[in-house]
């Protein structure tokens, strides 16, 4: 029978725990952390239905979609997800790249575009899936910290322009960062003063609330706010334009359906949305769970994340990620456990049910406030200023992913974003740094020559060290690397003892160039060693059926070995 690593055997709780993780927790409650998580889960509530209203505006959307995809994805994730706190619902980064794939496809159409939306949350959700069993939840670290924030900058730009007209008063149509600036700029003659009073007052309670009442989220304070003022006063009269009625209920649960000349371009996007909603809510979730001391596990919550797609597909929601904002509440409001999750699902479902009807007053103003303060919270220019301090290439290349999404749009710039990961990839790991080492007085050990000018080398022998695997796309710059060593140390070369201890792997072609540098030292006199890495080496060849001495019939466990037995052997020789 199978046991865990307690050494008890394992039962269907443990066995559910590896797919499920949140099932344990629910089997397991605590009853001392109901009142935390209660408490927690209403605080989030309290801003999942601003945010879910003014998300579902910016993908395009009826305000209640944005409810929707805020009550199943939680229970979903709930179940699902390795985090206590980490809270899903509509984001604005997921929102904008809906949005940007979206809308060209559906033709104004708007059951068009509730239908391929939903197929596009469907679809990213059966990839974050998909990679899950792949072991692919280290893919989250393949766009860098530099890459991802240039790629914020840029859709924070985007949403920015795209709302700041609600707030005067007049749509923005354009598409694109550029035109919608110009759009912004010749418009400005049609300003509507009273929206733009009510919007400003919206933004005013936004930037004021957590400052004066910290406690109390900002934009249900600003919504209520605004609506209270629409209704008062009768603003609505004089062109001040309201979300309307908001059909009330829980959605009925559907399969996507869409035209299926559109699949191709779907499915792309689908990944751009998979790729940057992982990351996002994974950068969110390793935050908090850093902060109360766990463990998470990036294949777990490819799986959690796929599955709140999935769920808010079927509920005629779209796609979702990790709410920072959302699990920054659930964080201070004292959270425990993903039953938070659970009651906020529940609280948004109960205003679904009795009260939707004084959400008909809240002016598209204020939700277009509360999309450009969360724009602007996206924006990290403090990280910018840093990364051009200590590293201008990463500066620059954050930059070009900036201007990726101005020049591209925001669904295209992934694409932009990748190829800037893989030039970064290529560039540290094709070319990784070859040194050659020698001993430091009063340091121990071996270090480079190059950054140790007083290092010595002992004659006849060349430590050379390569720091990276090697792999087929770096196994040229190994070998001519190692060549231009032996051809430095001269012609009284004897002993080129490679440290393998940075070859963490080695596929056929790096073998083969392993191959061709023994041959070729050993036409000059010279003998490659190994050092280090001697039973992965030994257990390497055995899986292979390749002979034990094909690269070299001495290995040393250390480069101390090696340069004593090495040592010993020129006295041999000498006497």
């Amino acid at each position: 029978m199978a046991t865990v690593e307690t050494g008890r055997p394992e039962n269907l709780l443990d066995r559910l725990a590896r797919i499920a993780p949140g099932v344990t927790t629910l089997a397991r409650y605590q009853k001392a952390d109901l009142p935390y998580d209660v408490w927690a889960g209403l605080s989030v509530a309290a801003v999942a239905l601003p945010v879910g209203v003014a998300y579902a505006q910016l993908a395009g959307f009826s305000p209640e979609v944005g409810l929707y995809s805020s009550i199943l994805p939680l229970a979903a994730y709930a179940l699902f997800g390795s985090s206590r706190q980490l809270i899903v619902g509509p984001d604005a980064a997921t929102c904008a790249l809906v949005a940007a794939a979206v809308a060209p496809l559906a033709a104004n159409d708007p059951r068009q575009y509730a239908s391929i939306s939903v197929t596009l949350a469907f679809i990213a959700g059966l990839f974050c899936i998909g990679a899950s069993f792949l072991k692919l939840g280290a893919l989250v670290d393949f766009l860098s910290k530099p890459i991802l924030v240039g790629l914020m900058n840029g859709i924070a730009l985007s949403i920015l322009l795209g709302q700041i007209g609600k707030i005067f008063g007049f749509p923005i149509e354009s598409g694109g960062i550029i035109p919608r600036l110009f759009e912004f700029l010749s418009r400005l003659g049609e300003t509507h003063w009273p929206t733009l009073a009510v919007g400003l007052g919206a933004f005013i309670l936004l930037a004021l609330t957590p400052k004066v009442v910290p406690r109390l989220p900002a934009a249900l304070v600003a919504m209520i706010a605004a609506g209270c003022v629409v209704s008062l006063f009768g603003l609505d009269a004089l062109g001040v334009k309201i979300v309307g009625e908001v059909p009330g209920g829980l959605p009925k649960l559907r399969w996507p359906t869409f035209p299926s000349e559109d699949l191709k371009t779907v499915v792309e996007a689908a990944a751009a949305v998979a790729l940057v909603s992982f990351s996002s809510a994974m950068m969110t979730a390793r935050g908090f769970a850093s902060k109360n001391g766990y463990d998470i596990n990036a294949d777990q919550e490819l799986i959690a994340l796929g599955t709140a797609n999935i769920a808010s597909a079927l509920s005629q929601g779209f796609a979702v990620s990790g709410a920072d904002s959302r699990t920054a509440m659930s964080d201070a409001a004292g959270g425990r456990t993903q039953v938070t999750g659970l009651v906020a699902a529940a609280a948004v479902g109960v205003v679904l049910f009795f009260l939707t009807g004084p959400l008909k007053y809240v002016p598209v103003a204020a939700l277009g406030a509360v999309l450009v303060m969360s724009s602007l919270s996206l924006m990290d220019f403090a990280s910018l200023r840093t990364l051009y301090r200590v590293e201008k290439y990463e500066c620059y290349i954050s930059i070009i992913a900036t201007w990726g999404v101005v020049a591209v749009g925001a669904i295209d710039a992934i694409l932009v974003a990748v190829v800037l990961a893989l030039i970064r990839f290529i560039r540290r790991v094709a070319r990784p740094e070859i040194e050659v080492l020698g001993e430091v007085d009063g340091m121990a050990g071996f270090h480079s020559v190059e950054h140790h000018p007083s290092a010595r080398t002992l004659p006849g022998l060349v430590l050379f060290r390569f720091n990276s695997p090697l792999v087929f796309f770096n196994a040229p710059h190994f070998k001519q690397g190692a060549l231009r060593a032996a051809d430095a140390a001269g012609s009284g070369l004897r002993w080129f003892v490679l440290d393998a201890i940075p070859l963490t792997s080695v596929d056929f072609t790096g073998l083969y160039s392993l191959k061709d540098v023994k041959e070729t030292l050993a036409a000059r006199g010279v003998e490659l060693i190994l050092a280090g890495r001697q039973t992965q080496a030994r257990e390497w060849l055995m899986v292979r059926n390749l002979p034990h001495d094909m690269l070299t019939k001495r290995h040393f466990a250390t480069i101390h070995e090696a340069v004593t037995a090495f040592q010993h052997e020129v006295r041999v020789t000498s006497a």
